[in-house]
């Protein structure tokens, strides 16, 4: 592992740690040269399945083009780092449990969605603003009625 600060390969773990679902160890580094600390993430390298772009281009599933979505939706809001990276985390899960070789990118949009209206109703109609690319203001009045109507109407 390379320090962040100057670039030596060797370094000392800190500190290791095992997040709640298991599947990612924290562990805090201290360079052996500069003696910075740094975290780093492991976690295991599943193949996820390729996204299938609204105009029809094909890429790799990246977690952090979601974390950065996540992240400009839940600007000025109190949605902690764990919140999200939990939400992209089962965002992953559920496309690899799927098992399939393509998925459609408005698949994984719905998926931040339904998370998203469970954890802030703000960071919801901000990243649905984005996502659904609301033409006017009255489809933008229309969603927050439905979550009114939703939160007063519990099913």
């Amino acid at each position: 592992m390379r320090c962040p600060f100057c670039n030596h390969i060797e370094d000392k773990v800190i500190d290791s740690r095992q997040s709640k679902d298991g599947d990612v160890i924290r562990r805090r580094r201290e360079c052996l040269k500069c003696e910075g600390r740094f975290t780093s993430y492991e976690r295991i390298d599943d193949i996820l399945p390729h996204v299938i772009k609204k105009d029809g281009r094909r890429e790799p599933f990246d977690r952090q083009k979601i974390l950065q979505g996540l992240e400009r939706a839940c600007e000025k809001r109190p949605i902690s780092v764990e919140i999200t990276e939990a939400l992209v985390n089962r965002i992953e899960k559920s496309l690899y449990a799927a098992g399939d070789k393509e998925i459609p990118s408005s698949m994984i949009g719905e998926h931040i969605m339904t998370g998203l209206k469970d954890i802030d109703e703000v960071a919801y109609v901000r990243f649905a603003s984005v996502y659904r690319q609301f033409k006017d203001i009255n489809e933008f009045i229309q969603e927050i009625k439905d979550i009114a109507y939703n939160k007063k109407d519990p099913q």
